[in-house]
């Protein structure tokens, strides 16, 4: 799988398609705006081959060796059997990403199952006290 796959930061078409991705999970919420998010260098996207199958954000704190990931989205029209596999790699790579700028602990929120399924596997550490399960991984 690995040998078609390509994770990059954002150029300045992606955030196009992922609203277009928002717009069809959220559907009346909407997109997150453009200036809510990260740098380009802190957004990333993971394809296969030419089909662009998952995005996630990074904010990492200026101050201290923290990062939080958020609005990890999957392009709804990608149904193959690895698209679970592929955003597992995605979240993977944000991790070392991350780790290479410095971050040493990284956090979440999953608000659904089958994100939190996805970080547990990874080795993050689910608190479902929180209604929105927080989740957090040293790295």
């Amino acid at each position: 799988m690995k040998n078609n796959i390509i994770f990059r930061s954002f150029n300045d078409t992606d955030y196009k398609t992922i609203v277009d991705w928002w717009n069809w999970w959220w559907g009346d919420k909407g997109a997150i705006e453009r200036k809510y998010l990260p740098h380009n260098d802190y957004c990333f996207i993971i394809s296969k081959g030419d089909t662009c199958i998952a995005s996630g954000f990074l904010f990492v704190d200026k101050h201290s060796p923290v990062g939080y990931l958020t609005y990890v989205i999957s392009n709804p029209d990608y149904k193959q059997k690895d698209r679970r596999s592929i955003i597992e790699e995605l979240i993977l790579r944000i991790e070392k990403h991350a780790k290479s700028k410095g971050v040493e602990f990284i956090f979440t929120v999953c608000g659904n199952i089958h994100m939190e399924n996805i970080h547990n596997k990874l080795g993050w550490t689910i608190d479902k006290t929180a209604p929105a399960y927080e989740t957090f991984k040293y790295i």
